[in-house]
């Protein structure tokens, strides 16, 4: 599996989808993992759950990561990546509707690599995603190994 792997944190239906037609419609992303809860998404990175038995030397090149979660909020979420010595480097760009400042603090103190906050229009918001998914798997170079 050569191509990147982008691991898609979101639970509202309406913004999976925006976000999946803007990374097919530059053809940047062929593999997207949706985990649609904080639970979800750390199944999968560490391996539990429904991912038991994944690869785990198979990382995403970046994750998109929404903050109002079921579950497992987005900042925990984050929180355990980054206490984790495997995924430490894994880029980590927040992608949410949330404006507080507490939200954009707590989010780079954590570790985030990028704040990102939806736009109320889904053309601007298929813009930013487009944009982002040009620069987290086309530009931005991630190391082969952690």
């Amino acid at each position: 599996m050569n191509d990147p792997i982008v691991l898609l944190v979101e639970d509202n239906p309406n913004d999976e989808l925006l976000t999946i037609r803007a990374l097919r419609k530059e053809n940047i992303a062929n593999n997207i993992v949706v985990a649609r809860d904080g639970q979800e998404a750390l199944d999968y990175l560490f391996g539990n759950g429904a991912y038991a038995g994944r690869d785990l030397s198979v990382l995403p090149q970046v994750m998109l990561l929404d903050l109002k979660l079921p579950k497992v909020s987005g900042l925990e979420v984050l929180a355990r990546v980054r206490a984790d010595e495997r995924l430490k480097a894994l880029p980590v760009v927040i992608l949410t509707s949330s404006a507080m400042d507490r939200d954009i603090v707590d989010g780079y103190r954590l570790g985030a690599n990028s704040y990102v906050q939806k736009s109320v229009s889904a053309e601007d918001f298929r813009q930013a995603v487009q944009r982002l998914g040009l620069f987290w798997l086309l530009v931005n170079k991630v190391p082969s190994t952690f």
